[in-house]
């Protein structure tokens, strides 16, 4: 990974050399893409996540979204307070640290920040995992084996392990490919903590929150209090041989 920073007036890139050859052909709004008929899906959110083709790979395109309240007066605009402290800047930093450790993350492509004055938007491009589904997507639909739940457990072990705040650990961000290998995505106002047990606790009630509610939905939702306790139990198990967690579901 190659990452450099340009500057074009107020608008700001960075961006993954070893993918993007030429930053200035880059589009971050969804209508560049969709001259080029280069827009090959879609996810809603809190905004529209949108799947793009650029040079033979396929890249998600993400704009920054404001919730809440806050809307009211503003849908995409944050107050500027510096370019690295931009959640594009921040947000692409930390998928490159965690990319670069093995951890199982997007890999950051590229991101944009144009200001505005007092305010800035902006936008992330990240290479897609293809193939995959959300974990809410898969309970919607069938059952997640116990070993898979499992496996969840120690995924998000892992993470606590280095240090990884998800400030959003919900059903809609884990990922599961056809080969059982699960991911985390959107990590906006992510961060690297100190490992201690109330906030890592406060990550993980708060994907039972995302499940419960998901549930409460749909009762046909897949998921039951023993998938719970399966997930709480491999996540505190510790590794027999070292006494250390396992983190053998790095990539």
């Amino acid at each position: 990974m190659k990452a450099i920073e340009i500057n074009r007036g107020q608008r700001h890139i960075l961006y993954d050399a070893e993918l993007i050859e030429n930053p200035d052909r880059l589009g971050f709004h969804p209508d560049d893409w969709a001259a080029q008929s280069a827009i090959i899906g879609f996810a809603e959110g809190r905004g529209t996540t949108f799947f793009v083709q650029y040079e033979g790979r396929d890249y998600v395109l993400r704009h920054y979204r404001r919730g809440g309240m806050i809307t009211r007066f503003s849908a995409d605009r944050y107050v500027w307070t510096g370019l690295h402290r931009t959640r594009a800047w921040r947000e692409w930093q930390l998928l490159a640290k965690l990319y670069a450790q093995g951890l199982p993350v997007p890999r950051p492509v590229a991101a944009q920040v144009v200001r505005y004055g007092p305010t800035y938007s902006a936008d992330i491009m990240t290479q897609r995992i293809t193939g995959t589904v959300t974990l809410a997507e898969h309970l919607a639909r069938q059952p997640l084996d116990p070993q898979m739940w499992a496996g969840l457990g120690r995924l998000i072990r892992q993470f606590h392990q280095h240090g990884v705040f998800h400030a959003d650990l919900n059903a809609h961000n884990i990922l599961l490919d056809p080969q059982d290998q699960m991911y985390l995505i959107d990590f906006d106002r992510g961060r690297i903590r100190k490992p201690s047990s109330p906030w890592q606790q406060a990550n993980l009630a708060r994907l039972r929150r995302s499940l419960d509610k998901l549930q409460a939905r749909a009762p046909e939702f897949h998921f039951c209090e023993p998938d719970w306790q399966t997930l709480r139990s491999a996540y505190a198990r510790p590794d027999s041989n070292t006494g250390n967690t396992d983190s053998s579901l790095s990539r």
